[in-house]
């Protein structure tokens, strides 16, 4: 399953293709599904995100897709899946720090999400947008610690456009650059190495200020 899990993520153009050859009209809501669980629920932060947003910039701007229709499906999963992640951490509230972990669920994200909220407060869920992994707890940690719904709304919308429209838009403009529609797999693999680094040096950050 994780190979092919992977393969999934690293071949996403071709999977797309394929999708669209065998699905048609019907991958949008395909797609919109992905975003909405990576995004809505904490057991799935494995989806693809950043790049999956590329790849249908990339086969829209090819014609295969209409970039509007994207941005307005996919946008309205981001947000739909936020709110969703929000409202199941405020019905948890206090016991999320008390579930055990296993393959879908870790207390250390729940914990350094919690960490980066408090340095950044309430425009973590604008910046976790664009962190995997922190994008898929910060709105479930904003829910289990309260905030107040109508403010967690406006950084809802605001990181769920921005995130959506910015990796789509970057799809659009370069994924059929000759040089990069050539070598997408590792511009895919480029991706996800740029989207974690974040997490990669706030994790060092944490364990050199331990030493």
């Amino acid at each position: 399953m994780l190979q092919a899990l992977l393969d999934f993520i690293l071949h996403l153009d071709r999977h797309l293709i394929q999708l669209l050859a065998d699905y048609g009209s019907w991958t949008y809501g395909i797609l919109f599904l992905i975003v909405l669980m990576e995004t809505g629920l904490v057991v799935t932060p494995f989806l693809p995100g950043d790049s999956l947003l590329f790849v249908a910039g990339t086969l829209a701007a090819g014609g295969g897709m209409d970039i509007w229709l994207l941005f307005g499906l996919l946008a309205s999963a981001a947000i739909l899946g936020d709110a969703l992640n929000f409202w199941i951490g405020r019905l948890l509230g206090e016991r999320a720090y008390k579930l055990p972990d296993n393959r879908w669920f870790k207390q250390a994200y729940l914990s350094k999400t919690h960490d980066f909220y408090e340095r950044h407060g309430g425009k973590t869920i604008i910046i976790a947008r664009f962190i995997p992994i922190l994008r898929t707890f910060a709105p479930f940690v904003a829910g289990v610690g309260r905030m107040s719904y109508l403010r967690f709304a406006a950084f809802n919308v605001v990181g769920g456009i921005l995130w959506v429209a910015s990796f789509l838009a970057a799809g659009y403009f370069f994924g059929n650059i000759p040089a990069v529609k050539q070598n997408l797999t590792l511009v895919i693999f480029g991706i996800i190495i740029l989207s974690t680094m974040p997490g990669i040096l706030t994790y060092l950050r944490h364990k050199t200020g331990k030493r």
